[in-house]
């Protein structure tokens, strides 16, 4: 997964510029997980994002309860399920890892593809296993 636009400006005046101050989603307890049907990485996390019947972003704690660290990659700690699809459905192509729960436009940390598009329709309920969910640093 790749850092979002917004983000990779943020790290990098951070890391080289020294920035006085953190920014202001570094407080937050969760990360939001969403799914979209394109690569919202140049945007926020409303930018392609899902719309199927009952979806919502999914919280996710910013502990060791929430995700596992090996040295520059983090994988989700437990199963991250997302509402069950009623009426209406989507292709979900993309994930990302944001920094508000919907339907707000929440700054996206991180974004990729999925490896195959999943079609979401009447009773399909999106999910991620146990430690499916990788972002590294490199």
């Amino acid at each position: 997964m790749s850092k979002g636009t917004t983000t990779q400006n943020d790290f990098i005046k951070v890391v080289f510029l020294n920035a006085g101050n953190d920014p202001a989603w570094r407080s937050n307890a969760n990360v939001y997980i969403s799914l979209h049907t394109a690569d919202p990485s140049a945007g926020d996390q409303t930018t392609n994002e899902a719309n199927y019947t009952n979806y919502t972003r999914v919280a996710v704690l910013k502990t060791a309860v929430g995700w596992t660290i090996a040295g520059n990659q983090a994988s989700n700690a437990g199963q991250i399920q997302f509402p069950q699809c009623g009426v209406a459905g989507n292709v979900i192509t993309h994930v990302a890892i944001g920094s508000v729960t919907g339907p707000g436009a929440g700054q996206i940390f991180y974004a990729g593809a999925l490896n195959d598009p999943l079609a979401v329709v009447n009773l399909i309920q999106p999910q991620f296993s146990i430690g499916a969910l990788q972002v590294s640093e490199t």
